[in-house]
């Protein structure tokens, strides 16, 4: 039986079993750029320490390079090797890795990750993901994988191998189709220097961490400021505009609904935020698909997951370049 599934153009589609991890790793010891599933949504991954290969990222994505990357590790003992972990960050890898928490931490001179990585900065974002798969291919390849979301650049984040081919086949090299990501957001930014703020919602509630601190973590708002991925005011953008807050649509609009706010695509009926979360890229792809011009959006509550829905939603509705 062959590892791959149907090619889709010049990008293999690779069974998430023993053969498919093997071309997978293969590819990426090889300077290539494969996408493989995680819990928040599919990354795009390439070996960490090989330049020509990060920049591959930036190219099939069409990355702004002052952009940093998300470098993707098994866990703490591999994190240590690359950053200065704290006895804070350490209580936090302790707390919630693997899982959907990235820290962005002092990056060790030596450590031989691609400048292209930090784009710049002395820091490195670095996360141990949950997924199986994932896992897997970390343990197959051997080397931290430096993995922002599979998608061009700016638009929706991919939770699913078709919305991958939909936005890189010919692109990228290949796709572990690990099926849907469970929690369909990005991971939680958090900095810790000099004191733990918050960079990006996602799919860590920043209650949870503030519960395990101890303390209040506050936002980091500087719009000039880019410090780790997902910063940038306009991201995530459908080919639609968005206006969000809507009780109803207006003429002419396609409704995204939300708890008793009825919708043509609905994120969660019940009300659900963990169930939003999920869907919220996934129907994102669907008003693409359905070729929605305007987009009304319900008012979603700015608690727990919400505000990295409303985080998303918010930038998905800024202008645009």
């Amino acid at each position: 039986m062959t590892d791959l599934l149907p090619d889709d153009l010049a990008t293999r589609r690779l069974r998430p079993d023993a053969g498919g991890l093997r071309v997978a790793a293969d590819l990426l010891r090889d300077g290539g750029l494969v996408a493989f599933p995680t819990e928040t949504v599919y990354g795009l991954g390439a070996d960490a320490g090989n330049g020509r290969a990060v920049a591959g990222i930036y190219a099939a994505k069409g990355r702004p390079s002052f952009n940093p990357l998300i470098v993707h590790v098994l866990g703490s003992e591999a994190a240590a090797r690359l950053a200065e972990v704290s006895s804070v960050a350490g209580d936090l890898m302790a707390a919630f890795w693997p899982g959907p928490l990235t820290l962005v931490l002092t990056a060790r001179e030596g450590a031989g990750l691609s400048p292209l990585v930090m784009a710049g900065l002395p820091t490195v974002a670095l996360r141990a993901p949950a997924h199986p798969v994932a896992r897997a291919l970390l343990e197959e390849v051997g080397r931290p994988l430096a993995a922002p979301s599979a998608n061009p650049s700016g638009r929706v984040s991919p939770t699913t191998a078709e919305h991958v081919l939909g936005g890189l086949s010919g692109r990228i090299d290949a796709v572990l189709d690990g099926g849907a990501c469970a929690v369909g957001l990005e991971s939680t930014i958090l900095a810790l220097d000099p004191a733990p703020r918050l960079l990006r919602a996602g799919g860590l509630p920043v209650e949870a961490i503030q519960e395990a601190l101890g303390q209040e973590i506050a936002a980091d708002t500087d719009p000039a400021r880019i410090a780790a991925p997902g910063q940038m005011a306009s991201h995530y953008a459908p080919r639609g505009r968005l206006r969000l807050g809507a009780a109803r649509p207006e003429a002419g609009e396609v409704m995204l609904g939300f708890g008793p706010v009825p919708g043509d695509l609905t994120l969660s009926a019940a009300g659900d935020l963990a169930e939003a979360a999920a869907n919220l890229f996934g129907c994102l792809h669907r008003l693409d698909a359905m070729g929605a011009e305007r987009i009304a959006v319900a008012p979603i509550p700015d608690r727990g997951l919400g505000r990295a829905i409303n985080d998303r939603l918010r930038r998905a509705a800024a202008p645009r370049p």
